[in-house]
């Protein structure tokens, strides 16, 4: 099943439970998987619709980020709830493990010793956890972690 499909039946289970919070955050997904659509041409498919939602992720982590910077904690916490509820919608994410051992596999498989490398690194290690959900600024800080 299309993520857009059981976006479309969570949203009539909102209303129907009339719950404010999850309501808006499945319209703003929605809104969001509704404009990619239209602005493609070709038509959507699963991994398409994955990576819309790990860029909602990421908008939501940002301005999380912003709202604690400016003294709004009341907002970043909406920002995090809606996080939630998107990641929902996202295949589980690789553990700082299964993280740690891609990075050491693909250290091995590479060869790279020096900072210089990080990017090759990092494509392996993507490569490696391929559809799971990774936060890509917490791979990067642990590869550069390992080459220095």
């Amino acid at each position: 099943m299309l993520i857009s499909d059981q976006i479309q039946k969570d949203l009539v289970t909102a209303m129907k439970a009339k719950d404010e919070a999850r309501l808006s955050a499945i319209r703003m997904i929605k809104s969001a998987l509704m404009k990619a659509k239209v602005d493609s041409s070709k038509p959507m498919d699963d991994a398409a619709e994955q990576q819309i939602l790990k860029s909602l992720v990421k908008q939501r982590i940002d301005a999380a980020d912003m709202f604690r910077k400016g003294g709004r904690e009341d907002s970043a916490l909406k920002e995090e709830a809606e996080k939630a509820i998107i990641e929902s919608y996202l295949p589980a994410g690789a553990t700082e493990a299964e993280i740690l051992a891609a990075i050491e596999a693909a250290m091995a498989e590479t060869g790279a010793t020096e900072a210089k490398q990080m990017g090759l690194v990092m494509k392996a290690v993507q490569a490696k956890l391929a559809g799971k959900t990774v936060d890509g600024r917490l791979v990067s800080e642990k590869v550069k972690a390992k080459l220095s």
